[in-house]
């Protein structure tokens, strides 16, 4: 693979259409136009992608998407950095979508004037599996999909942050740091995610990483342990974050990621590699969490000789509940993921339709907690599966083992005293079995069963196996030591898992080697060698060199046709959506959690309006920064044009390039009559003004009458000025 220098010289921050998804399954049909060749297009859940051959004679592309059903006025513009350069191909990726059927369009900008387009087949769109405790009704925010809809569409007022290993250092985004509102501007990942921690800011926010994202890169940004530290102000805070990768090579590379305090908050379609101590670590007081499509790989090697992979790669402990850990891609684990560490209170935990590929233990390892593992393939496991002590119960249904050397084990009876001790030598917990498919496994004993590798033991067992899904396990099957007996809480609490999402154990692993981890199984691929690896839990090491040469095969960001201008067609809203064909039903959504009134934002809410949307009057005088910098036949302009400000939408214009209103700037016009000034900023700035006199921006807006004849704008405070009309 060659090395890349992602090239972005300016952080976005956007308000639009999500960028991201996991392709279970691809299309790849080849669509021709004249000068421009689709190579690859597919849909997957909540997303799509198309990948064209360079055009020799363009400028630059840019893609859109739409409905299928949808006239092609209804075409929504992607931002820039979705769309990428790879050695031999273009790529743009659009997510955020609801299930539905969608088409996308490539558009090349030629460089003599003109436009070569071509458009994919029908792309069709399903959902993500939102199940498990995270989306609980019982659950504190009812939701882990972080900046997102329930059905897969960003919620009304959310940012999107767009992170690559160019600006990692240097974005930027204004973060509520007040009850009053007063707002700061955080530079850096950390430094913005360091304001968000105040607990002032709930605004729905999408991180999205683009390429491979070192330590390195994240220099100044990481805690002195190597984690980006994503914090709330006290436990179960809200949060309303999403840490997603864009397309299958988004990669945190070198370090981890520290949740603590937080509540609702995703994180989904990165590859995570060489992290310190855990790779995913929920540590203390996190509710509604939901990481799922990932691909977790070896991290560094630890000072204890079981740390040789790496320690934890999804941990959770001290009062985090309400979490689903779902299809991920688990890369030859030392240790999956530990659930608890000196709990008292019950928590509550799922686990499904993960690859534990080669992994050695802890899938999970519980203490304390409530945990449901379903439809989880087990796929040549060296060590253990599912273990439970200090009084755990966990309900692990229709899974499927393959060569896993114990299944399930219980700290200090059945498997676990046998003689080899390596499990815990804390007390015991309970697990009921349901439906799992066991092959080759060393020891299994049940409470109540001669199905397993020895008779049934009901003092000293693994498991006790349930006759039906909804069978409650008899109070007299209890821990050997400890004397805990299970406490049925998948009978008597809401899990956020139905009987019907629960897939036939016979599907299982066809359907999580398909679907599990990043999109399109990620630009990392590994096949074990089932003959030794089914039972070896050393380190691999053609495995560890594989990941420690990795880099991606990213060139370059962004389509380089320009600033994004608006969509071919007047759209219907401010902010570019995009209704699935009616042909699809859309995945019900959950009622949103209450959250706190939106604060200013760069780009307005879908659902938002502004600033009055009308268009301007024939003979309104209107000047578009992104369209005409600085240059006007009314207006006499002074001052420095920015890019890295932001977009904003406005009127159906998507505006990308702002006149920086600083000390030396100046706007001068001559009104013919008694005229409305209206002035379209970002969220910055609180005050402009007009012939000396301070006027308010309000939601990025600020209305000014003014009488015939001259008249002056300049600064009262810093803010950024997209769009100028006089009418």
């Amino acid at each position: 693979m060659k090395r890349i220098v992602a090239k972005v010289t300016s952080m976005t921050l956007l308000f639009t259409l999500g960028l991201t998804l996991l392709f279970s399954g691809w299309g790849t049909a080849v669509v021709h136009a004249t000068g421009l060749t689709v190579t690859a297009s597919g849909g997957g859940n909540e997303a799509a992608f198309v990948e064209w051959s360079s055009v020799s004679n363009a400028s630059g592309y840019k893609v859109y998407v739409k409905a299928a059903s949808a006239a092609d006025s209804q075409y929504q513009q992607l931002h820039n950095e979705l769309i990428r350069k790879y050695a031999s191909y273009w790529r743009a990726d659009a997510a955020g979508l609801a299930a539905g059927n969608y088409v996308m369009k490539v558009e090349a900008v030629l460089s003599g004037g003109g436009t070569a387009s071509a458009v994919t087949g029908t792309l069709a769109v399903t959902a993500y599996d939102r199940s498990g405790f995270a989306f609980s009704t019982a659950s504190p925010y009812g939701t882990g999909s972080g900046a997102y809809n329930d059905n897969g569409t960003l919620r009304s007022g959310a940012q999107v942050l767009y992170v690559t290993s160019q600006n990692a250092q240097t974005v930027t985004l204004p973060v509520v740091v007040s009850s009053s509102g007063t707002m700061q501007t955080g530079t850096g990942l950390g430094g913005i995610l360091s304001l968000r921690q105040k607990g002032y800011d709930t605004t729905p926010l999408a991180i999205r990483f683009i390429g491979q994202v070192t330590a390195a890169d994240l220099s100044g940004q990481l805690n002195s342990s190597g984690y980006l530290e994503l914090k709330g102000k006290n436990n179960y805070t809200e949060m309303n974050i999403t840490l997603e990768g864009i397309g299958k090579d988004a990669t945190a590379y070198g370090w981890g990621m520290l949740l603590r305090y937080t509540g609702n908050v995703e994180v989904r379609n990165l590859g995570v590699m060489l992290f310190p101590d855990d790779g995913i670590s929920m540590d203390t007081g996190n509710a509604n969490v939901w990481v799922h499509n990932n691909d977790i790989f070896y991290g560094s090697a630890g000072s204890d000789a079981d740390q040789a992979k790496g320690d934890g790669s999804t941990d959770l402990k001290k009062g985090s509940s309400y979490i689903t850990i779902s299809y991920n891609h688990y890369f030859d684990s030392g240790k999956a993921a530990l659930v608890g560490l000196s709990e008292s209170a019950e928590f509550f935990v799922t686990f499904h339709h993960n690859w534990f590929d080669h992994s050695d233990s802890r899938h999970p390892r519980i203490r304390v907690a409530s945990v449901h593992v379903y439809n989880n393939f087990y796929d040549g496991v060296s060590k253990y599966g599912v273990g439970v002590t200090t009084g755990a119960s966990a309900f692990v249904e229709s899974n499927v083992f393959r060569n896993t050397k114990n299944p399930m084990l219980s700290s200090l009876q059945g498997t676990d005293a046998l003689g080899e001790g390596t499990f815990s030598g804390e007390n015991g917990g309970m697990i009921k079995a349901y439906n799992n498919s066991i092959t080759g496994a060393a020891s299994l004993i049940y409470a109540n069963s001669n199905t397993g590798t020895a008779p049934a033991n009901a003092a000293s067992s693994d498991a006790y196996l349930a006759s039906s899904r909804n069978e409650s396990v008899p109070g007299s099957y209890k821990a050997l030591v400890g004397g805990t007996a299970y406490n049925n809480f998948d009978t008597s609490v809401n899990t956020g898992v139905s009987a019907a999402a629960v897939d036939s154990v016979s599907a299982v692993q066809q359907k999580v080697t398909a679907g599990a981890g990043r999109q399109g199984g990620g630009d990392f691929r590994w096949t074990f060698n089932n003959s030794v690896d089914d039972a070896a839990y050393a380190i691999n090491a053609p495995l560890m060199s594989a990941i420690r040469s990795y880099t991606s095969g990213l060139v370059s960001v962004g389509g380089n046709s320009g600033p994004v201008g608006p969509t071919p067609a007047p759209s219907a809203t401010p902010v570019p959506t995009v209704t699935p064909a009616p042909s699809a039903t859309p995945v019900p959504t959950a009622t949103p959690v209450p959250t706190a009134t939106p604060v200013p934002t760069v780009t307005p809410a879908p659902s938002a309006t502004p600033a009055p949307t009308a268009t301007p009057a024939p003979g309104a005088a209107v000047h578009n920064f992104t369209a005409s910098g600085t240059s006007s036949s009314f207006f006499t302009i002074q001052g420095n044009i920015s890019t890295s400000k932001g977009t904003v939408i406005y009127n159906g214009l998507t505006l990308t390039q702002c006149l920086k209103i600083e000390s030396a700037t100046s706007i001068q016009f001559t009104a013919a009559k008694a005229s409305t000034l209206t002035l379209v900023f970002n969220s910055e700035g609180t005050k402009i003004k007009v012939d000396g006199t301070s006027y308010p921006i309000t939601n990025g807006v600020a209305t000014v009458s003014v009488a015939a004849g001259a008249h002056t704008i300049t600064k009262d405070s810093t803010a950024n000025l997209y769009y100028v009309v006089v009418e």
